[in-house]
């Protein structure tokens, strides 16, 4: 439980059919990913350990080309690491059939992408619902009004994502992601198209969750300013993790990324 303002924030339940496992919320052991073979090998993660624990917001940050997004995609699932190992609320994924994979993501990962993936024939409320209904459980409205609600669209259920701006569908996208109570919450650049003011809302919301919810979020982002919401940025350079900061300023953040990316750009010049 966190104190923001001076005041003491409740936590609320998650839905009563999905339980909290114990232990860390995200962990990666040695975890290397490679692509192609022989000369034209891409090391795109070289070896990244790495243990989150539950109810708290990471950002992740690096130059281009740094591993970003297939640590993201090999932390929540999406793609197989090379060898190492993922466990995912106490679960260990890195064996699992893609359909037990596939039925882990839409029952206990949550997804904010940059692209908000909400689809327009379907109400707001329907795209709440949505990774319930392919997990093949009951379809809750109250909990869908519940996280509407708590990002600030309980008057919008029965609208097409169509009729939002682009703020509000990142809303929708937020609360669908919230909606199965997730043990992590994977958000990719997910303030990329929207505005400065928009963004802070946004961000706003993945904070609370955090503070309020007890949610786990990480975030891969390329922006100082949406970093410094996070409890720790973690920054990514050549598949692995070179720096952390605790806390950071959106300048202190800016300053260190601009020291690790010229501190990359230095050492593929000698390489070359």
């Amino acid at each position: 439980m966190r104190l923001r303002n001076g005041k003491r924030q409740t936590v609320e339940e998650r839905p009563k059919d999905v339980a909290a496992a114990p232990g860390p919320a995200v962990e990666l052991r040695g975890v290397q990913r490679r692509y192609g073979r022989g000369a034209g090998t891409v090391h795109a993660l070289a070896g990244v350990d790495l243990t989150l624990a539950r109810g708290t917001f990471t950002a992740v940050m690096g130059p281009s080309g740094s591993g970003k997004s297939t640590f993201l995609q090999c932390a929540a699932g999406l793609d197989r690491p090379t060898s190492g190992s993922v466990v995912l609320g106490g679960t260990e994924i890195t064996g699992m059939s893609e359909d037990k994979l596939t039925e882990l993501r839409r029952s206990r990962v949550g997804f904010v992408f940059q692209a908000f993936n909400l689809l327009p024939s379907l109400t707001v409320e329907q795209n709440v619902l949505l990774p319930v209904r392919l997990a093949g459980r009951r379809q809750d409205r109250r909990r869908a009004a519940e996280v509407l609600a708590q990002v600030g669209l309980a008057d919008k259920a029965r609208r097409r994502p169509g009729e939002l701006s682009g703020g509000q569908q990142q809303r929708v996208a937020v609360a669908r992601a919230l909606v199965t109570g997730p043990d992590v919450i994977f958000a990719d650049e997910p303030t990329g198209a929207l505005d400065t003011g928009t963004a802070a809302e946004v961000l706003g919301l993945l904070r609370n969750a955090v503070d309020t919810l007890g949610a786990t979020v990480v975030m891969v982002t390329h922006d100082p300013a949406a970093a410094a919401w996070a409890d720790r940025v973690l920054f990514l350079a050549d598949g692995a993790f070179a720096d952390h900061l605790e806390q950071g300023s959106a300048q202190q953040i800016a300053a260190r990324m601009a020291v690790l990316t010229s501190r990359t750009g230095a050492m593929a010049g000698a390489a070359a």
